[in-house]
């Protein structure tokens, strides 16, 4: 990659950021003035705007908006500066949101890829199944995962499982549309030349449809796996979790520690970060093993 590709990629993605940032100091001065004032009058303080209040509506506590340096020194403090095994640390509550991520990321992958085959291969399940598929996506998360955790813990079901069966729940359907769209892909002509030579329904399904549906299969994976963390998170609010990232935004919450909130989601999305740029690695790999062009 050339020094200038490099820099046009980089610089825009810098300028982005830095307009997020200011916004966000702008916006944290502005929200957390009103209860600045109210502080200052209690203490006898003059609450004019000024340089030293604008400081002091950014050193809060527990502020309505934490400005950005606070939530980088709590996100710091609670990654690097804590032993793993703590239960404030951030890398032990990711790594507990994690693990049931993946399990429901592998388990939501699996299973779209084969309800995929099954419709593509059968007509009458696309029919009777994917309506009820697309159907399924519009019920809440939110109202799902209460009933999930309930009816799994009435028969003594708790901890990994119910949080990968919500994090499958949201993960299965990008695959399953994207796997189907895949499998479709090859044009009439390809299908026709494997009739002509012959071809078992076998044969044209992994030397023709399978190769074809790999790169919609890996860009259903990556929304896939994005949705499957946030179906983890959400799956700890209702089972009450001491670990998790989900826990941290329910007792930040419950606390009214904003700050430990805002880590706490800075640690998601960079954790969604990571996990998609994993799938994209595997992605280069598996097409670049398969004879495909380097994107």
């Amino acid at each position: 990659m050339s020094a200038l590709s490099l820099r046009d990629r980089i610089v825009p993605v810098l300028a982005i950021i830095a307009g997020i940032i200011v916004f966000w100091y702008v916006a944290a001065v502005v929200m957390n003035a009103p209860v600045q004032r109210d502080m200052d009058k209690r203490g006898k303080v003059d609450s004019g705007w000024s340089i030293a209040f604008v400081e002091r509506t950014m050193a809060q506590a527990k502020p309505t908006l934490p400005a950005p340096h606070q939530v980088a020194v709590a996100f710091i403090e609670n990654t690097f500066l804590r032993k793993i095994t703590s239960s404030r640390s951030l890398v032990y509550n990711g790594w507990v949101t994690l693990s049931s991520t993946m399990a429901g990321f592998a388990l939501g992958t699996v299973l779209g890829i084969l309800i995929a085959v099954g419709i593509v291969h059968v007509i009458s399940l696309e029919r009777s199944l994917m309506p009820w598929i697309i159907a399924s996506q519009t019920v809440p998360v939110l109202a799902i995962a209460p009933m999930v955790i309930v009816v799994l813990g009435s028969i003594g079901v708790t901890g990994l499982i119910p949080k990968a069966l919500i994090s499958t729940y949201l993960s299965f359907f990008p695959v399953t549309v994207g796997m189907v769209k895949g499998l479709r892909s090859p044009d009439a002509m390809h299908l026709d030349l494997m009739r002509t030579y012959n071809a078992s329904t076998a044969q044209t399904f992994w030397k023709l449809r399978v190769p074809a549906s790999i790169p919609y299969l890996f860009t259903s994976m990556k929304v896939a796996i994005a949705a499957s963390l946030v179906g983890a998170i959400v799956a700890e609010l209702p089972t009450g979790a001491v670990a998790g990232i989900g826990a941290k935004l329910l007792a930040g919450a419950y606390y009214s520690q904003t700050i430990d909130i805002w880590a706490a989601l800075i640690a998601g999305s960079i954790l969604a970060a990571l996990l998609v740029t994993l799938v994209d690695i595997a992605a280069r790999i598996t097409t670049r093993a398969m004879g495909g062009r380097p994107a």
